[in-house]
Parts: structure tokens; C-alpha cells; sequence
């Protein structure tokens, strides 16, 4: 079984530039340095490669322009954005959703606390805990910084007809839902020698 798929050739600087036509055209629309073609296309990990080469490019320039635009690091930003798509959660909600870490979530947190772009207050079910709600100042810098966000999305899905974004949608749907699923599965134990 071969893990390797390579729609396309890497393109060196001494490589004459031919004009792709049919699949490939779809493929190669700039060069590729031989290890980014390597990462991408003859990695055992295609899709994970993948993915990651595609949230570093869109998470890189809009969260350097957020820290630039803000002052606001991105643990910082992402609370604000996660209270605009749900606000009143508490700091460990977000870390669960979100993957960062509790520490790293505390501080940013007390941060844009003392900025004045979030409130908290204390938590019905747990007096230890503090649910976050956004400020007007907060919620500002959401009503910026989203379309910007949204602007990036839609310029990285532009090859994508409507029905090919919705299959790519429903498709990584079903990846993230199993990934939910195995979470909450017990893990094996090894047997016992």
C-alpha cells in the first residue's frame, strides 16, 4: 500500500516555466521548492501536512495583523473571538475548545481583563469559576477584525465551485465529529505481560 500521492512534479528555479494544462493546471499555480512539494505531496501524513500548511497560512498574516492592529496576541484574540460566537462561557470552556492551554488562556485572560474588552463575573455553578462576557470595546474589535478573517476564508476557497466547498465542508465535518468520538472513547489499556 503507498502513502505517497504526488499530483505534480516540484518546480526547480532552473526549470523552464511551461504553462500547465487539464489537472495540473489546478494543481501548480506557483512553484514549489522541493521540500515544500515533498511536505505536501509525498508525505505519509498528506492530509494532516496539508491542513497545517493551510491554517499556518491563514492564521500567520491575520494574527501578526491583529498583534499589529491591537496590540492583542493571539490566546488574547481567540478569547474575544470565542465569546463573539458564544458569550458568558468561562476561560476553561474556551481552553477545551480551543486546544490552548489553561495557563497560557489565565493570562490573556487577566490581560484583556485589565484592557477593559472583556468583564467577568462569577459563575452560578461555581463560585471558583468566572464567566467571560465581551465588552463594547471587545465586541469593537471583533466587528474590525472579522471581516477581515472572513475576507481571507473566502479568497483561500475562490477555486472551490459552491458545491465542492460544501463537499469540503460536510467532509471535514465528518473528520472533526470522529475526532470528538474518539476523545470520548475509552483508551485500550496494553495487555498485561
Amino acid at each position: 500500500m503507498s502513502f505517497i500521492l504526488e499530483p505534480m512534479q516540484p518546480l526547480s528555479a532552473n526549470d523552464p516555466a511551461e504553462p500547465e494544462t487539464g489537472s495540473s493546471a489546478m494543481l501548480v499555480r506557483h512553484r514549489l521548492d522541493a521540500l515544500t512539494h515533498a511536505r505536501l505531496w509525498r508525505n505519509p501524513c498528506g492530509f494532516a501536512a496539508r491542513f497545517n500548511y493551510l491554517s499556518l497560512r491563514y492564521n500567520t498574516p491575520l494574527y501578526g495583523w491583529v498583534e499589529e492592529r491591537f496590540g492583542l496576541a493571539r490566546a488574547e484574540f481567540v478569547i474575544l473571538y470565542s465569546l463573539g460566537l458564544f458569550d458568558g462561557v468561562t476561560a476553561s470552556e474556551i481552553a477545551a475548545s480551543t486546544a490552548f492551554p489553561k495557563n497560557t488562556l489565565s493570562r490573556a485572560v487577566n490581560r484583556i481583563a485589565k484592557l477593559g474588552l472583556i468583564a467577568r463575573s462569577e459563575a452560578r455553578t461555581d463560585r471558583r469559576q468566572q464567566n467571560l462576557t465581551l465588552t463594547p470595546a471587545g465586541q469593537a474589535i471583533l466587528d474590525e477584525a472579522i471581516p477581515r478573517f472572513m475576507a481571507f476564508e473566502e479568497e483561500m476557497l475562490s477555486p472551490l465551485s459552491l458545491v465542492e466547498r460544501e463537499t469540503l465542508s460536510v467532509l471535514m465535518a465528518k473528520v472533526v465529529l470522529s475526532m470528538f468520538d474518539s476523545q470520548l472513547q475509552p483508551s485500550a489499556e496494553p495487555a498485561q505481560p
